[in-house]
């Protein structure tokens, strides 16, 4: 499964980034491409909360359904598809030496074979350091 991994450092407490990724209404604010990120059903945060999202990557809209599968309170979130686009993301928040927040991310993901996931790939492998690069200053400029 192909995946990006990354480290975002915040001058922010963790209880205060964990609380920002974690809200569905702030996810199109900080993901780079989301435009849409909706609750579904009764549940908005913490295990078993399911999303219909979609992330437009150059001139592709990919439609995913999320499930939390991992939710631990300021700790870790483990988003995992169950339907659409097939995505995994992983965050884990740990508190710096300096009262700082350690945010390591995982973002995992499934193309399709084929001609079709070829062409996905070339679309989306460029893009995917540029969308690091982006959540990381959104996030800071959130939360700092």
């Amino acid at each position: 499964m192909p995946g990006v991994h990354h480290t975002v450092t915040t001058h922010a407490p963790r209880e205060k980034v964990f609380a920002y990724v974690d809200d569905p209404e702030n996810v199109p604010e900080w993901m780079f491409g989301v435009t849409k990120f909706a609750p579904r059903g009764g549940r908005s945060r913490g295990l078993g909360a399911v999303y219909d999202a979609t992330m437009k990557i150059g001139p592709k809209a990919l439609d995913s359904t999320l499930e939390v599968t991992l939710w631990t309170q300021d700790s870790e979130l483990i988003l995992s598809s169950i339907a659409g686009f097939d995505v995994t993301t992983r965050w884990r928040f740990s508190d710096g030496d300096d009262g700082s927040t350690t945010v390591d991310v995982h973002f995992d993901y499934n193309l399709p074979g084929g001609l079709a996931g070829r062409a996905l790939a070339k679309i989306i492998e460029p893009i995917v350091g540029q969308a690091v690069r982006q959540t990381e200053h959104a996030i800071r400029s959130a939360v700092e």
